[in-house]
């Protein structure tokens, strides 16, 4: 689908600086209502765009279009919004912050689009994590959300994950080598052990595991956003941390517990990269929280659709809240 922007002239960041001429590319699908509440939000991931969703989106699927305006807004950093590869500021591009999405989002859904209410906010992964930052920052507009394989908190392991990435994509001068080398150190944490034994790459298309390291991971890395981009990325990942929104303290667990957005946690039962004992904890402090484990050897990609199976399980989870139906623990 071809997207739009959104351009704004400035946008003060969480950190005290600005983001000049600052843009953000969008897709809309669907119809607004005359209210403006009928409205689903879906910010992308580390590395998508505007296309992130689309397996979720359309004429009876989970985001039904004959009922929602679903819109899907690309994250600074990602190659298409705002990034150093096509800013001004080129390597002067300023560290940007979750709450700089959800802020600039926000600008783009109220001032452009003329939305009131969010039916509902989800995204995988990055998108999990600005899933998670608006519920917290804006509770007056978000009625539900459904954070899939993501958490509130990048995590200290997490952390360590993404030191490698970042070490990874500075290596030898930001060559192209260092970038499909990141691509192989994701490989290892985006699915699990039995994934790897069955040889779940074969699902894909793939006949050995060399073939997809090189096929799909490489490609991935070699072919998306720039090196400095998904240093961006990177960063905005490692920096998620609802506690850090203004009235907190710090307190991710005081953040957490102000959330009055009804929702369905997705957690992958093998996710490496976000672990499923961190989004057990965080629905405990939720007030209208349920979790639903996306099953299988998956692990992360699990949260993406990699399989039907995960396709119809994050998509039933995601048509019953909408249906106001209680998720099952």
């Amino acid at each position: 689908m071809d997207h739009r922007v959104f351009e704004m002239d400035r946008l003060p960041l969480a950190d005290g600086g600005t983001l000049p001429s600052a843009r953000i590319a969008y897709a809309v699908h669907g119809t607004l209502d005359a209210e403006g509440r009928n409205a689903v939000l879906c910010p992308s991931y580390f590395g998508g765009d505007h296309t992130a969703y689309d397996w979720l989106i359309g004429d009876g699927r989970p985001l039904d279009t004959r009922r929602y305006c679903v819109v899907t807004a690309g994250l600074f950093g990602n190659g298409v919004s705002s990034s150093p590869s096509n800013h001004p500021l080129g390597a002067a591009f300023p560290r940007i912050t979750p709450r700089d999405n959800v802020n600039a989002q926000y600008r783009l859904l109220t001032e452009e689009l003329g939305v009131v209410e969010l039916q509902l906010v989800t995204g995988w992964s990055m998108g999990a994590a600005h899933t998670y930052q608006w519920a917290v920052s804006h509770p007056e507009m978000v009625r539900r959300i459904a954070p899939v394989c993501g958490s509130a908190v990048t995590s200290e392991h997490n952390q360590v994950f993404l030191a490698a990435l970042t070490a990874a994509l500075r290596a030898d001068g930001s060559t192209a080598q260092g970038r499909r080398t990141a691509g192989r150190i994701f490989a290892g944490w985006a699915a699990s052990h039995p994934f790897w034994a069955e040889g779940g790459y074969r699902e894909l298309g793939f006949d050995s595991r060399e073939a997809y390291l090189t096929g799909f991971w490489e490609e991935f890395f070699v072919a998306g956003p720039s090196t400095a981009d998904l240093l961006i990325m990177i960063d905005t990942w490692a920096r998620a941390d609802v506690g850090a929104t203004p009235g907190f303290g710090g307190r991710a667990e005081a953040a957490l517990g102000s959330i009055t957005a009804e929702a369905v946690l997705l957690p992958g039962a093998r996710d490496l990269c976000f672990a499923l004992e961190d989004e057990e904890r965080t629905a405990a402090l939720m007030p209208r929280a349920a979790l639903r484990v996306i099953p299988g050897v998956w692990g992360h990609l699990a949260g993406a659709g990699a399989t039907a199976a995960d396709r119809e399980f994050v998509g039933e989870a995601i048509s019953a809240l909408l249906a106001g139906q209680p998720a099952a623990a």
